[in-house]
């Protein structure tokens, strides 16, 4: 076992989930992960292993069927898995979003159609508030829902759906103002539908068209696609919480984790960069030494390690406090936004060590230069967490004069 970014007080059986998927990732993606990802295949016996090792049911309670694990343990595996294959991550990711959402906000009945079948893989998730022309600024939302009998009709165009060929049901951000007068806040009015479709692209139900995969620098072999609703009819019982008008919350709720699960992500592509950065830095000679001898590069080792070691106690504070049941959002937005700093710089120090191979296309670290960007915008800019931080330091140091 590494010695850098261990976790102290984990059980037993935390420990024995880690093993196992950290024993996955060394004998199943690792192997296969930069022949895929250049050939920008979707893994799909990888996700199969997932399946049976239970990981999409890991935060879903017992009572559905899932392991009932915490934010902590869940993070743990993605920072194992991400270490491996970063997109493989992104696509347990986004279901356990759309579970964790159902766990907190669901009515019984929602809870109890959907859990157990996505604790079992059966049902795959992805969430959606991007659309073209807003990026971060949700409030800007446009995509409309308007109610008609016992239905709602849908219409408006989504961005940035990982998994939106792939899953089965996406819960959906639009704007909703029935029982809304003029004049309410715009996050006030915004509704999170449930909806149900077919795998693939075309389209997948009728008014809903999922047009094909956007061709990305990096994070390839999951699909990451548009998604677009014309005339598309849900059910009133497919309102996420029975309610409409608290989507934004409810979303808000979901991204809090997915911004612990972003952390993780970049605490597992920084520990493989220096991984590959300690090992080709004892293989390759110069000078008549191996490179790891010159100074320089053993000041490069030092602050890559360092980074790796703080990004991971970022990590696991923000999880722990999710898990303790207070509110996370300023160790989220921080640990999101170390995480992902660190990671690109740790990232760059590793293909600087590799030298001119780093630039080729059979090193591995080739691939992880690639994908460490995506985490700079992923769950919100480094920018709109500096915002949050901001606000929530302000609001924890209000000054008395």
């Amino acid at each position: 076992m590494a010695r850098l970014a261990q976790t102290h007080g984990l059980t037993d059986v935390q420990q024995e989930i880690l093993s196992t998927v950290r024993d996955f990732v060394d004998k199943e993606i690792i192997p296969v992960a930069t022949e895929l990802e250049h050939r920008d295949e979707y893994p799909q016996q990888i996700v199969d292993g997932l399946k049976e090792l239970g990981l999409f049911g890991l935060m879903i309670p017992e009572e559905y069927g899932g392991l009932g694990e915490s934010l902590l343990t869940y993070a743990l595996c993605v920072e194992e898995i991400a270490r491996g294959w970063m997109s493989v991550s992104g696509i347990i990711n986004t279901h356990f979003i759309v579970a964790y959402m159902l766990k907190q906000h669901g009515t019984e009945e929602q809870k109890e159609y959907f859990l157990p079948k996505m604790a079992l893989g059966e049902i795959r998730g992805a969430f959606s508030m991007s659309e073209p022309g807003l990026g971060s600024d949700v409030s800007a939302i446009t995509s409309k829902a308007v109610k008609d009998g016992d239905e709602y009709v849908l219409n408006g165009q989504k961005m940035w759906l990982t998994n939106g060929g792939t899953s089965t049901l996406v819960a959906v951000l639009v704007r909703s103002d029935e029982g809304h007068p003029e004049g309410t806040a715009p996050h006030k009015s915004m509704t999170t539908f449930l909806i149900e479709k077919e795998p693939g692209f075309g389209e997948v139900r009728p008014g809903l068209t999922i047009p094909g995969k956007i061709d990305k620098m990096g994070y390839k072999g999951v699909d990451t696609t548009e998604l677009i609703m014309d005339g598309l009819r849900i059910p009133a019982n497919r309102v996420l919480g029975g309610v409409t008008g608290r989507g934004f919350y409810q979303m808000m709720d979901g991204v809090e984790v997915g911004r612990v699960n972003v952390a993780a992500r970049g605490c597992g592509v920084a520990q493989r960069a220096f991984e590959l950065g300690v090992q080709y830095a004892q293989q390759r000679h110069t000078f008549g030494k191996q490179i790891a001898q010159h100074q320089a590069i053993q000041f490069k080792l030092a602050e890559m390690a360092t980074k790796v070691e703080a990004a991971h106690a970022m990590m696991v504070n923000a999880a722990r406090k999710k898990d303790s049941g207070e509110r996370n959002d300023l160790e989220a937005g921080m640990a999101k936004y170390l995480a992902s700093e660190y990671c690109k710089e740790v990232v760059e120090d590793a293909f600087r060590i590799h030298g001119g191979y780093g630039f080729s296309k059979e090193y591995e670290i080739e691939r992880l230069y690639r994908e460490a960007p995506m985490l700079l915008i992923g769950e919100g800019t480094a920018e709109i967490q500096k915002m949050i931080i901001g606000r929530r330091l302000l609001e924890e140091y209000r000054f008395q004069g």
